[in-house]
C-alpha cells in the first residue's frame, strides 16, 4: 500500500498527479506509471470496474511503483470496506458535506484496515455549496488527507452545467468559489486538490492545489487530432 508514501510526498509540498485511465485495464494502469503518473483513479461511481477489476488494477498499479485511488458511488460503509479489502490504496468519497460524514468515512477506513489504515489515503470530495459552507467544520476532522474540490458537481450545485466546451473556462462565480475554498484549505494547513485540464493546470497549481486529477482521454484525443491535422497538410 502506498497511501502513506503519497501522504508523505504531499506533506513535503510535492504535487501529485492522479490520472484516470477511463478503461478497465490493468495493462493500461501499469503503463500510466511508466509514463509518469503518481497514482491512478479508479472511478467506480461512473465507471464499470467490478471488485475483481479493482483488485487487478490496484495490483498492477503497485507493481509499477504507484497506487490506486478508488471512488465509490456513495458513502455506503460496506462498499468502502470492500474496495479497501480489494486493495485500494486510497478512497476518494463523493459528496462529503458535513463533518459527521467525514468522521464516519475516517472511522470506516480504520475499521476496514485496523492494522494498516495509515497506509491508505483518505480524500473527501467537496462538491456542493453546502459543503463549501461547512468547510470550516470539515477541515477540523482528523484523518482526512486531501480536501478535493469537484468543479463539475459544484458548478451544477451553483446552477450551471457541470461541464464546459473544450478549452473554455468555468463560470467566474464557480472559479471564485473554488479559489476561496482552496485558500481556506491551505490556510488550515491541509492539502487541497481539484480536477484540472491542461489550460488551467498552472492556475490551480499556483493557487495551492497539490493533488491534481487529470483525465487521460484529452491527451489521447488531442494527440490523435494533431496527427490528423499534420497528415492533412498538403
Amino acid at each position: 500500500m502506498i497511501g502513506a508514501k503519497l501522504r508523505q510526498r504531499l506533506a513535503a509540498g510535492e504535487t501529485i498527479f492522479m490520472v484516470n485511465p477511463h478503461h478497465v485495464s490493468s495493462g493500461l494502469v501499469a503503463r500510466l506509471y511508466e509514463l509518469g503518473a503518481d497514482t491512478v483513479f479508479l472511478d467506480c461511481e461512473h465507471g464499470s470496474a467490478s471488485f475483481e477489476d479493482v483488485r487487478e488494477m490496484a495490483r498492477a498499479a503497485r507493481s509499477g511503483g504507484g497506487g490506486a485511488i478508488v471512488r465509490p458511488d456513495s458513502h455506503q460503509r460496506s462498499l468502502i470496506i470492500r474496495y479497501l479489502n480489494c486493495g485500494a490504496d486510497g478512497i476518494m468519497v463523493p459528496m462529503v458535506e458535513t463533518a459527521d460524514q467525514a468522521r464516519a468515512i475516517v472511522e470506516t477506513v480504520r475499521y476496514a484496515c485496523p492494522a494498516d489504515h495509515e497506509k491508505r489515503l483518505i480524500i473527501a470530495m467537496i462538491e456542493t455549496v453546502t459543503a463549501i459552507d461547512n468547510l470550516d467544520d470539515l477541515l477540523k476532522v482528523e484523518g482526512v488527507d486531501v480536501f478535493f474540490i469537484g468543479p463539475g458537481d459544484l458548478s451544477q450545485s451553483m446552477g450551471h452545467l457541470p461541464t464546459v466546451p473544450e478549452g473554455q473556462e468555468r463560470p467566474a462565480d464557480v472559479q471564485e468559489k473554488i479559489a476561496g475554498a482552496v485558500k481556506k484549505i491551505r490556510a488550515a494547513g491541509k492539502i487541497a486538490g481539484t480536477l484540472v485540464f491542461e489550460h488551467e493546470a498552472a492556475r490551480w497549481s499556483q493557487a495551492g492545489c497539490t493533488f491534481l486529477y487529470i483525465h487521460s482521454d484529452p491527451f489521447l484525443r488531442d494527440g490523435i487530432r494533431r496527427m490528423r491535422e499534420i497528415t492533412m497538410r498538403k
